[in-house]
């Protein structure tokens, strides 16, 4: 059953646009695997991959615009706490799954780990801070990354974040309050970058902060584009943008990063999304879009818990360079097959659980309670 269906009018989805959805698809797979290659390739100018990582600037610009396009126009009808409910029915089931699958690899982690060094109280504890998306910085053997059990959470609490500031404000601020909020984020990135030599920090404790300015540029980038309607038409069709955004990811890693990773992030995204959002897309790969858009979501928040235990395989047995490579392709596909059941058996039907109880709560209050 569509769950657009069911919904009262005011709160039905907008159509998609298809190849931004796709693009999503591809930026999801590079970062997944960027976290493989990283491990083997601790020297980020000898991965091929080595800027997959900005995949997630990727996203957030993707999530402005579509924000923008959902909600400018009617979030004031359907009024704020059901934008929020909304938004968590959406996002929340997979941060959920993302914490538990992360939990059970940290206890049974078949090549290593050492869940015995830490109290039972301090293992809840990061699972109930990481299920409710609660920065806690504090297992060691998870690099100290913002949420113990799923690390790619970071970019989910700067997701919310940024939703309850759309919410109290930027729905409300004219083009050019906008544009300056974006000429101080983009200020932002590029001093973060300079300080730290490129744009990886906002996962973990120590780098807390360099997520604030990674989703605040993205976010309004992707929200200024909608408003103003800069969509470039185009004939580049889904193959073409999609090798455009790869590009991106397999820029070499160089002393230079400073300066191409700002320029990446603050120009050619947006054109990117820009250019995404003209295309035309063919009829035959539709649905190959659309797919890749809705299994984004969860292979992103699903894949750090194999993760974890491929980094613990490659430290204590040093595969071959044939015998690595089968396993991350093997790996991959594996990831992609393991997120496909986690949408069907657990996300859509939780969300399709969520959307209908609101439906008809919507519907007793519209009918005066009867």
């Amino acid at each position: 059953m569509d769950l657009n269906k069911t919904a009262p009018a005011i709160l039905q989805t907008k159509q998609h646009f298809d190849i931004l959805d796709g693009l999503r698809g591809v930026a999801a797979l590079s970062v997944v695997t960027f976290h493989f290659m990283e491990w083997v390739y601790t020297d980020s100018s000898k991965n091929s991959i080595g800027h997959g990582f900005l995949a997630v600037d990727f996203f957030f610009c993707l999530s402005g615009f579509v924000i923008g396009y959902a909600y400018d126009d009617r979030i004031a009808k359907i009024g704020i706490l059901e934008f929020f409910k909304s938004r968590i029915i959406r996002l929340h089931p997979m941060v959920i799954a993302g914490s538990v699958l992360g939990l059970l690899a940290f206890l049974f982690d078949p090549f290593g780990g050492h869940p015995e060094l830490y109290s039972t109280g301090k293992i809840v504890l990061a699972f109930i801070c990481s299920i409710l998306l609660i920065p806690f910085p504090v297992i060691t053997d998870r690099g100290f990354n913002l949420f113990s059990f799923n690390a790619p959470s970071w970019s989910l609490f700067w997701e919310y974040i940024a939703n309850i500031v759309y919410a109290f404000v930027l729905y409300r601020i004219s083009r050019g309050y906008l544009l300056l909020l974006i000429l101080l984020s983009a200020v932002a990135i590029c001093f973060v970058c300079y300080r730290s030599g490129n744009l990886l920090g906002g996962w973990s404790g120590p780098t807390f902060w360099d997520g604030s300015a990674r989703i605040s540029y993205s976010f309004l980038a992707g929200l200024l584009i909608y408003r103003s309607n800069l969509i470039i038409k185009n004939k580049l069709g889904f193959i073409g943008v999609a090798v455009l955004l790869f590009l991106a990811f397999i820029v070499p890693s160089s002393k230079w990063n400073w300066l191409s990773e700002p320029l990446i992030v603050l120009l050619y995204f947006p054109l990117l999304l820009a250019l995404g959002a003209g295309a035309t897309l063919s009829p035959g790969l539709k649905k190959f879009c659309v797919f890749s858009g809705k299994l984004s979501y969860p292979l992103y928040m699903t894949h750090y818990a194999a993760l974890w235990m491929f980094g613990n395989y490659y430290t204590s047995h040093k595969p071959g360079t044939m015998q690595l490579a089968f396993i991350i392709t093997a790996g991959v596909i594996l990831l992609v097959g393991a997120s496909y059941l986690v949408m069907v058996i657990y996300d859509i039907p939780v969300r399709k659980y969520l959307s209908n109880k609101r439906n008809e709560r919507l519907a007793k209050q519209k009918n005066g309670g009867v």
